[in-house]
């Protein structure tokens, strides 16, 4: 099974060479690297930005002005707060101008904790990129996923930011892409580069094939009739394993929603849920304040608060200036397994 940066660099395959991508570029993203987590290697159309985020905004932009459909990188979304007014101005774009002048630009970084990034390279975007009025935002919890939304992205004519979660980059999936060689050894010999001298390598492609996630839909991967959770990205096989072990330890069953995109994101599927167990976790590992989950609870309260059994919860990161490099100061800033299985286990326990 491919991993989750293995299906990225995939799609952009695929993209370049069926959906029109022209410029696939950033800091380090072409040759000899191919990017820091080796999503762009051996890529057609990937070269080498200067180390400046504001002069990667406004090249892609150009580009798009000009009928290119280029996807960039911003190296870790720590970098991306300085371009805050650029992003802005993208996002207006296909509005602004009555849908003349569509902005067809990708971008993606990789967010998150649990690499021990350190306070610049372990924040959470999604909740400021919410804010961005006119992009699209997902974020994949698997390698399927992460194909199929980056091929939706790419084919979208609004801007699209894909946050790949960092802690998965390496996890393989349990569902293949299509046309990925059946064994994971032979993938990663015709499309890992390898170490040292890479001057003369070039990828043997396999034949990737279109697979489409909708950007809106999420995923209801455990079903249950006791709790429902919703989360997204490093947090989604955290919340599946304390559902099954909290299932086989007590006959708790959870539905356990990957919301998958952030904006637009899928509320009948939240409201169904919700109206079937009448119990609501939201997680995430972005910091506490003004948290994109926040947005959820509040629309779960204005519609539903009726339709509730307890009090709805949320779990969050703590509200601190990062997330430090000492191991045990990461694990006690974003939600952990222990964390979310505490919450977990109260929300099926509470009295209603």
């Amino acid at each position: 099974m491919a991993t989750l940066v293995q299906a990225v660099r995939l799609a952009l395959h695929y993209g370049e060479e069926h959906l029109g991508v022209t410029d696939i570029f950033g800091e380090d993203v072409g040759p000899p690297l191919g990017g820091v987590f080796t999503a762009t290697q051996g890529l057609r159309t990937s070269w080498n930005s200067p180390l400046d985020e504001r002069g990667i905004v406004g090249t892609a932009m150009g580009i798009a002005y000009a009928g290119g459909r280029p996807v960039f990188e911003i190296q870790f979304c720590d970098y991306a707060f300085n371009i805050f007014d650029l992003l802005k101005v993208a996002g207006n774009q296909h509005w602004a101008s009555g849908g003349a002048f569509p902005m067809p630009i990708v971008m993606m970084t990789p967010v998150g904790s649990g690499i021990r990034g350190s306070i610049y390279h372990s924040h959470s975007f999604e909740s400021w990129a919410s804010r961005l009025t006119g992009w699209k935002i997902v974020l994949p919890s698997n390698p399927l996923d992460a194909y199929g939304l980056m091929l939706s992205a790419i084919v979208d004519p609004n801007p699209v930011l894909v946050l790949l979660p960092k802690a998965l980059l390496r996890l393989r999936g349990e569902e293949k892409i299509p046309g990925e060689p059946e064994d994971e050894d032979e993938l990663k010999q015709r499309i890992d580069a390898p170490i040292g001298d890479r001057s003369n390598w070039r990828p043997d492609w396999p034949n990737v094939q279109e697979f489409y996630v909708p950007i809106g839909k999420g995923k209801l991967v455990r079903t249950g009739p006791v709790a429902t959770v919703v989360t997204y990205g490093r947090l989604l096989p955290l919340c599946v394993q304390i559902a099954d072990e909290l299932q086989n330890e007590f006959g708790y069953t959870f539905d356990v929603i990957d919301l998958r995109s952030i904006f637009p994101y899928d509320w009948p599927m939240i409201k169904n849920s919700l109206l079937k167990t009448g119990r609501i976790l939201i997680c995430n590992e972005d910091t506490e304040v003004c948290n994109f989950g926040e947005h959820l609870l509040r629309r779960v309260i204005d519609e539903l608060f009726y339709d509730l059994s307890v009090r709805p919860r949320c779990l969050f990161g703590k509200h601190v200036p990062g997330v430090g490099l000492n191991p045990i100061y990461e694990q006690n800033t974003v939600p952990q397994l222990k964390h979310l299985r505490e919450q977990m286990l109260q929300l099926a326990q509470e009295a209603a």
